[in-house]
């Protein structure tokens, strides 16, 4: 049986139909995963996220598995020779906001306990539930994505503008976009 999905699905890209299915959208809570999008969408900025998807596995591995202390750690030889690693974008801006994001994100978790804490008082705790009929109605910024940038921007990250915040809201389940005709809609409710 056809299961009907949000528009901006391929369904002949089973490892875009597979990230649909089991990932975007759903509340995420865990500080490394949280740290790892927030890399990974500052990474799409300008590109496909099917680029990203693709080289996921090789930024997990570039990047310690996201672990935002090895990451804040890493020296501008280790930062350099990524410039070289076809696995990832070769975005030397890109690449080297990993390391001032992560410190920044440390920062971050020692003042609030958890970079999740941080990240879900803005939604009061609990996902925005919205309730879209077809893909164009879904923004790709709104005011509280404005507010998260700002305060992030402040707190010292780069590549977190308001795009990259909304994605990043709608990709860790902060904001539910499946529009409502999708299987997972009422799954990530």
């Amino acid at each position: 049986m056809h299961k009907q999905r949000c528009s901006w699905v391929p369904l002949h890209k089973p490892h875009y139909v597979q990230y649909h299915d089991e990932e975007w959208g759903v509340p995420v809570y865990n500080d490394r995963k949280l740290f790892e999008f927030l890399i990974l969408e500052g990474a799409q900025a300008g590109l496909s996220w099917e680029t990203i998807l693709g080289k996921r596995e090789s930024y997990n591995t570039a990047f310690h598995e996201f672990d935002p202390t090895m990451c804040a750690a890493m020296t501008d030889i280790a930062l350099e020779e990524l410039i070289h690693y076809s696995g990832i974008v070769r975005n030397r801006l890109k690449i080297f906001s990993v390391r001032k994001n992560a410190i920044a994100y440390l920062k971050i978790q020692r003042e609030f306990g958890t970079f999740s804490e941080y990240i879900w008082e803005f939604v009061s705790g609990k996902p925005i539930t919205n309730k879209w009929s077809h893909g164009a109605q879904v923004p790709a910024s709104t005011p509280l994505s404005d507010k998260i940038s700002k305060d992030l921007k402040k707190r010292g990250m780069s590549f977190v503008g308001s795009t990259i915040i909304y994605a990043f809201m709608q990709a860790m389940g902060l904001v539910n976009d499946h529009t409502v005709d999708c299987f997972r809609y009422q799954q990530c409710l």
